[in-house]
Order: C-alpha cells, then sequence, then structure tokens
C-alpha cells in the first residue's frame, strides 16, 4: 500500500498554521486580549491549573482585563501566577476580581515582540519544511516498491511543494500582520 497521503501532510502542515496562530495570539499588542492569559497555570489545590480553569478572564475596557476568581481562597495564588508569567503586567486586588491595567508598548518592548513574531513564523517554516521532507520520503518509497512510476513521482513531489509554498506564505501573512500590529500601536 502506499505510503504518501496528501490529505495527511495538509492537516499536519495546517496544524503548524494553527500552532503559530495560537503563538502569536499570546502576544501582547497593547491592546487587552483574553487569550494573553492562555499560556497561565496557577498553583491551586496542591496541582497546576490553567487560569481559565480556575477564573472568568474578561475585557470590560479596550486597556484593562479582568479576572473574576471563583474560590476567593485562590486570588493570591492566581495573582502571583500573572504577576511571574513574564508579561510585564501588574494585577490589582479588587474584591473578588483581579484587574490587570495593559499599560502602553515602550518602543524597545514593540521592537523586542516583533522579533518573537519573526522566531514563532521560523519555527511554523521548520514544521512545515519538515513535513514536507516526510511527504517525499513517503514519495520515494512508494517509487522504490513499485507501487508509482517516475511521472507520478514528479507529478506528487511538485504537489507537495505547491503545498508547502501555500504554507510557508500563510505563516509569512500572519507572521507580518502581527508584526504590523505590535510596532503601529
Amino acid at each position: 500500500m502506499a505510503q504518501y497521503d496528501k490529505n495527511a501532510l495538509e492537516k499536519r502542515m495546517k496544524a503548524s498554521i494553527e500552532a503559530l496562530k495560537h503563538d502569536l495570539s499570546g502576544l501582547r499588542t497593547g491592546r487587552a486580549n483574553t487569550a494573553l492569559l492562555d499560556s497561565i497555570t496557577v498553583e491551586v489545590y496542591g496541582a497546576k491549573m490553567p487560569l481559565n480553569q480556575v477564573a472568568t478572564v474578561s475585557v470590560p475596557e479596550p486597556r484593562m482585563l479582568s479576572i473574576q476568581v471563583w474560590d476567593k481562597g485562590n486570588i493570591q495564588p492566581v495573582e502571583k501566577a500573572v504577576r511571574s508569567a513574564g508579561l510585564g503586567l501588574n494585577p490589582m486586588i479588587d474584591g473578588p476580581n483581579i484587574r490587570l491595567p495593559i499599560p502602553d508598548l515602550t518602543e524597545e518592548r514593540r521592537k523586542e515582540l516583533a522579533k518573537m513574531t519573526g522566531q514563532f513564523a521560523e519555527k511554523a517554516r521548520i514544521a512545515i519544511r519538515n513535513v514536507r521532507r516526510d511527504g517525499m520520503d513517503d514519495i520515494k518509497a512508494d517509487e522504490n516498491k513499485k507501487e508509482i512510476g517516475e511521472d507520478d513521482k514528479k507529478r506528487l513531489e511538485t504537489e507537495v511543494q505547491k503545498l508547502t509554498d501555500t504554507m510557508i506564505e500563510e505563516a509569512d501573512k500572519l507572521s507580518s500582520a502581527k508584526e504590523q500590529e505590535i510596532l503601529t500601536q
């Protein structure tokens, strides 16, 4: 049976694009966005839990995030987790809520975030190229097993390359859009 499966390759490449979108959504652009806190885990009940499992995060104002902690006993651990997450946010406890004002980005921080955007995009491009390599290996294996001929091999390799180019272009578009968003705030 043939090893090459275009749908599987496409699915894996799209997964790389989704991972890039997730990484980029976590970058702070100066506007409040609940995705900013997605990566935060809180030490509660003797275990590490994602923030969204111990509190509700909302955006009451364009430059403010609000965290409503469900159990009052978890306010301090949530505040500590946000403070130590390295996002440059200064949580303020306000009764059962924690308010997070989103400060303006400094020019230096903008450049740093733009650089991170490029790193995330490069990680996605590498993942996509690794999937392409796997696809090319599968095509060669199929040819070696005499399941496909030379013409089919060339056609399939061109197909894989076109898919790769499309996905890398998509990653570049996402990256440059996020970079523009960061630099033009």
